[in-house]
Parts: structure tokens; C-alpha cells; sequence
């Protein structure tokens, strides 16, 4: 069964840092795209960055510039670097992994980890 644990949320003040990580149980990690989504409250999840097997990073514009992911394949876990938080950026971040086989997709969530942003 896969898993996806995600670690490192908790409380920040406006202005600091935190940096999440999520461990995948996947045999071939390293052939999914993984992402990063949050969900805040009364909203829809929505997506904050993601990076490809490749490498390739794409950023939602509201994280761009404060938000750094990055993946380690031979730990099989994807990171978020985030600075600069604000108020805003409070919600519960989960982590994703996504490919495609044979035009089947196979897509994984882990269980979250609450991001709160507060003085």
C-alpha cells in the first residue's frame, strides 16, 4: 500500500520559516511527479508547487519567490522550503504523488500537516 507521511508543519510567526517533508513508500519514487497542495479553511485545496521526475519545478504565483521544492530521490521525499510566510499561507499543506501508466493515473495523498501562520 502506498504512503505518503508528511512532516514539519506547526506554528511560525509572519516572516519565518518552515520546511516540510514527505516520505513516500513508493518502489519507484523517483518516476512520480510530486506536488504540494493546501487546503485553508472554507476553500478549495489548490495547488502550491509541484516538481517533476525530471526536476522541473512550477510554483502557484502566490508562493513564487518564497517557496522553494526540491526532491530527494534516494530518501524518496519531497520538500517544501517555505520563507517568508504570511497569515495567509495558514492552512493544512499534503503532499502528492502522480504518474501515468498505460493512460491509467495513479495518484497518491498524504494525510496533511497543519500549517499555521500567526503572531
Amino acid at each position: 500500500q502506498v504512503q505518503l507521511v508528511e512532516s514539519g508543519g506547526g506554528l511560525v510567526q509572519p516572516g519565518g520559516s518552515l520546511r516540510l517533508s514527505c516520505a513516500g513508500s513508493l518502489s519507484i519514487f523517483s518516476i512520480y511527479a510530486m506536488g504540494w497542495y493546501r487546503q485553508a479553511p472554507g476553500k478549495q485545496r489548490e495547488l502550491v508547487a509541484s516538481i517533476t521526475s525530471g526536476g522541473s519545478t512550477n510554483y502557484a504565483d502566490f508562493v513564487k519567490g518564497r517557496f522553494t521544492i526540491s526532491r530527494d530521490n534516494t530518501k524518496n521525499t519531497v520538500y517544501l522550503q517555505m520563507n517568508s510566510l504570511k497569515p495567509e499561507d495558514t492552512a493544512v499543506y499534503y503532499c502528492n504523488a502522480l504518474r501515468y501508466r498505460n493512460s491509467v493515473r495513479y495518484d497518491y495523498w498524504g494525510q496533511g500537516t497543519q500549517v499555521t501562520v500567526s503572531s
